[in-house]
């Protein structure tokens, strides 16, 4: 399989932030949109690749569109949710959910 610098340039940034670098998979497919790289990771490295309010994935992103405008293409980035969707989120007692949050600023109407 050919390897395009957009697709190398993802697996060599990915393979260095995730715990299991030999389950690190990507996809290059070409259509009306462009470019389109579809990675697939462990699941237990799905919080390394998307980072604290996606700010890794999204970093990842602009790093693509630098790569691919110096190769004259539109790449975009699609991560995909490992088998067995995502684990919810543990909330703390501290942390209120987002009905307590709607409801305080309807009180305060």
């Amino acid at each position: 399989m050919e390897q395009f610098k957009d697709q190398e340039f993802l697996e060599f940034l990915v393979k260095s932030i995730v715990d299991t670098p030999a389950d690190v998979v990507v996809e290059r497919k070409i259509d009306e949109m462009g470019v389109l790289l579809t990675l697939k990771v462990n699941r237990a490295d799905m919080g390394q690749v998307v980072g604290r309010q996606g700010s890794t994935a999204k970093a990842i992103r602009s790093l693509l569109r630098i790569v691919g405008m110096k190769n004259n293409a539109r790449v975009n980035l699609k991560i995909l949710e490992p088998e067995g969707g995502s684990m919810p989120r543990q909330q703390t007692e501290a942390e209120p959910s987002d009905v307590d949050r709607a409801m305080e600023e309807l009180k305060n109407l």
